[in-house]
């Protein structure tokens, strides 16, 4: 039996948000080389694989009766993670980091609209303040004054929206079902998504139409596609969704998000060091609206008072 409490929940997605900020520049770079669906393959089927020792070792009981009901849903997730995950990485073909990572961001204030749209969920105001503050900090952080929207702006609003959907369905599963195993089949389900893509795309599976063709083998092996593979998959993907999962059995849906909101703190800070990028006084206003935002939101929400999760063998811990 192990404890889970609030403040542990709120570690594990902010260092999912903190890892996801980092492999920004790892995909940003893998992606010139490789196409995304091929990309997107290889890093979700490593991801599936990386949590089936967890799943052994936890010994996360599965009920049978349950099977068809958790696979018809992590196809239906990874569905959402697959739209999400290919709008966002050939979006950044088109536009800019930063305005991929203010669109991104976009998630934040969706799941509590969306939430209270389609699920009739309430928020307080102190939410609302909290979800405004971290919106203006976004924009500082990643826009500015030059937004100008373009072809890759739509595709990444079309990711934004599917993962606010995301973070509110799994919060509508996670209560209900084996945490590890869900994670599994809709880690699976984005792998076979975009092989499907790849194979039915026109152009080379494994080589941008623009550069030499190679064998596979020696694209996958390209140092900044293996590791941009590796790294995405057993922490960006494996992890992240595992902790995602597991934290919102304590964490309200718009909680998750407003923690996410940090990511593009976190791409700045990678970026500024690997690719020597300077953050202005705009950002660093803005990377300050973000952190106050999660801080009113966490502190103001009484609708959600702290408790400990005791999480049994059906859990994920």
């Amino acid at each position: 039996m192990t404890f889970l409490s609030p403040r542990i929940a709120f570690i594990l997605v902010l260092l999912t948000s903190f890892i996801w900020g980092v492999e920004f520049v790892l995909v940003d770079l893998a992606i010139d080389i490789v196409p995304t669906h091929t990309f997107n393959e290889f890093r979700f089927a490593l991801a599936a694989i990386s949590l089936l020792p967890l799943l052994y070792f936890s010994k996360e009981k599965i009920d049978p009766s349950q099977i068809k009901r958790i696979v018809l849903a992590g196809l239906f997730l990874g569905l959402l993670l697959f739209v999400a995950f290919f709008t966002q990485t050939e979006g950044m073909r088109y536009t800019s980091v930063s305005n991929a990572g203010f669109i991104t961001g976009l998630g934040v204030p969706f799941v509590s609209f969306f939430g209270f749209l389609f699920f009739k969920q309430k928020t307080t105001l102190a939410v609302w303040a909290g979800i405004s503050f971290a919106t203006i900090g976004l924009y500082l952080l990643t826009v500015g004054d030059k937004f100008v929207f373009n072809k890759g702006d739509a595709l990444v609003l079309v990711c934004a929206v599917c993962f606010a959907f995301h973070i509110l369905l799994t919060g509508k599963f996670v209560d209900s079902m084996p945490v590890i195993f869900l994670s599994i089949v809709q880690l699976t389900a984005v792998a076979l998504y975009s092989a499907i893509a790849g194979a039915l795309d026109s152009n080379p599976s494994f080589y941008l139409p623009e550069h030499e063709p190679v064998a596979w083998f020696d694209q996958i092996m390209t140092p900044i596609v293996f590791f941009s593979i590796l790294i995405a998959g057993v922490l960006g993907t494996a992890y992240a969704y595992w902790a995602q999962t597991v934290s919102q059995t304590l964490l309200a849906p718009h909680k998750v998000a407003l923690i996410f909101a940090s990511e593009p703190i976190f791409a700045h800070i990678s970026a500024w060091i690997f690719l020597d990028e300077k953050l202005g006084p705009l950002g660093f206003i803005g990377a300050g609206l973000i952190i106050l935002g999660m801080i009113v939101s966490e502190q103001g929400d009484k609708d959600h008072p702290p408790k400990v999760n005791v999480l049994d063998q059906n859990s994920s811990l």
